[in-house]
């Protein structure tokens, strides 16, 4: 947790999904600010365009867009889709339930799960009211998988914003790992896994701390 108040300390939610993927990755598109797009991303790109138009859509139980912010984990962003469900009680608040729209098929992908959660909390946050499940909509498959915002996800949400932070902060850039997963990326020719090995951060803060 962060405690960040100030708009200049509040990170992207995406960020997280980015993150949880791949540190080095996040640290490219936000540090470095390096974005590259290949069909995998544009395809993403495309799916959310559809969905991610500001408003209310039918009775003003589904809001598209919403914009979401955490102080206490200092994320800010927007959810696709927030579904407000009956209220459980007579008389209770409605329940908001985050919908997050993704390209391929339905998978048990973590940084999904994350990236969904963070949106919760911010919910939460912001409603004041418990968001205890959210679901993720696979494109390609045309499924919806639900998610429990249980306590084992919510702390790793809550650790991996904490992490993202001091990253943010320090300003490094994580060593790079050949993994199977970069066959998918985006950006594996700046970032060039099997050519190069990127930068410790244990040696770079060193070379910090003796040049100061």
């Amino acid at each position: 947790m962060t405690g960040a108040s100030e708009d200049d300390d509040l990170l992207p939610i995406s960020a997280m999904m980015h993150f949880a993927f791949c540190e080095r990755r996040c640290a490219l598109i936000h540090i470095e600010r390096i974005w590259s797009e290949n069909e995998l991303t544009a395809e993403g790109r495309i799916v959310h365009e559809r969905v991610d138009l500001p408003g209310l859509s039918g009775r003003g139980r589904v809001a598209r867009a919403m914009q979401l912010r955490s102080n206490r984990l200092g994320l800010v962003g927007r959810a696709d889709v927030v579904e407000f469900l009956p209220p459980e009680v007579a008389g209770g608040p409605e329940i908001p339930f985050p919908v997050e729209y993704k390209r391929g098929r339905m998978s048990e992908h973590r940084p999904d799960r994350i990236q969904l959660c963070a949106q919760a909390i911010a919910l939460e946050e912001m409603m004041g009211t418990p968001v205890p499940r959210g679901a993720l909509f696979y494109h390609a498959s045309r499924r919806r998988v639900e998610v429990e915002f249980g306590g084992v996800l919510r702390s790793e949400t809550e650790a991996l914003a904490g992490r993202l932070h001091s990253m943010m902060r320090v300003g490094v850039i994580p060593k790079a790992v050949l993994q199977p997963k970069c066959g998918r990326c985006s950006l594996q020719e700046p970032c060039q896994p099997a050519r190069r090995g990127g930068v410790d951060p244990a040696d770079y803060l060193a070379e910090l701390v003796r040049d100061t």
